[in-house]
């Protein structure tokens, strides 16, 4: 579940992304995270969340950069944060994990919780193109972007990502994903960090690239979609392929101000 652990309090200086009207923020750290709930609890679950802890989780020092329901898990939650870099990760953590939003809620949040250690942490690739933040989450009562589809591709390498595929990434396969009219929003890889704040554990000893690619309505995703799982075959061979396809939620990043910001 998620953290109920109570660390050291910190008392390092912490940091904070920009204000809206600064430069934009990219993350140098970003967390994957796909939840298993509890047979039909998805929707209780992103009102809670999108309620409670989008803020609160901003306000100690990280960035909520999408929420999504997972088009072919009912009971799979799916959503990104971002930080600066690892010890920004950790300071974050603590402040949010121990503060008074997450002490209120937690007890309902993990009731609606199977699993929530499916965790990937990522960082992005230097050849392709980086999530850039410089606007708030939308607000409250904000209505979801019902027709974006954004698809996660991960690709599991027996060994860490090399140069050679994202070269060949970048020379092959966005411009054909661009084509099919995909934009990708970021190219990730894990990275090669521990954990550091291990009362939330993440999935460690792991190679994959990470592609993460926007639709701009599910007749165009689906259009694609037979073409885009086929592609992935060409070129260097990862030893397994998993699609993420995935709708935002209301008050997702992604899906609106996240690719109106993103920077090749």
């Amino acid at each position: 579940m998620l953290d109920t652990l109570s660390p050291s309090p910190i008392h390092a200086p912490w940091r904070i992304p920009p204000a809206p009207s600064a430069a934009p923020f990219v993350p140098g750290v970003i967390e994957l995270r796909q939840y298993t709930l509890h047979p039909g609890r998805r929707d209780e679950l992103i009102a809670l969340f999108e309620r409670e802890f989008i803020e609160t989780q901003e306000a100690a020092g990280m960035v909520l950069l999408g929420q999504f329901r997972d088009l072919d898990e009912p009971d799979r939650f799916v959503w990104l944060r971002g930080f600066a870099d690892m010890a920004a990760r950790r300071e974050a953590l603590g402040r949010f994990y121990q503060g008074p939003a997450w002490r209120a809620h937690r007890d309902a949040a993990n009731a609606t919780m199977i699993d929530s250690d499916n965790v990937l942490l990522l960082c992005p690739t230097a050849e392709g193109p980086a999530l850039a933040v410089s606007t708030p989450p939308p607000p409250k009562g904000a209505e979801a972007p019902e027709q974006a589809r954004i698809v996660i591709c991960l690709h599991y390498f027996d060994a860490p990502v090399n140069a050679e595929w994202l070269a060949h990434f970048e020379q092959i396969q966005r411009p054909w994903l661009e084509d099919m009219h995909a934009r990708v929003l970021a190219t990730l890889v894990t990275g090669a960090a521990p954990n550091d704040y291990p009362a939330l554990p993440v999935r460690e000893g792991e190679h994959v690239f990470a592609c993460v690619l926007q639709f701009a309505d599910e007749a165009t995703h689906e259009r694609c979609d037979r073409q885009l799982q086929a592609a992935w075959r060409i070129g260097a061979q990862p030893h397994r392929t998993d699609l993420l396809r995935l709708v935002p939620t209301a008050r997702s990043r992604i899906g609106r101000d996240v690719a109106a910001d993103t920077e090749d």
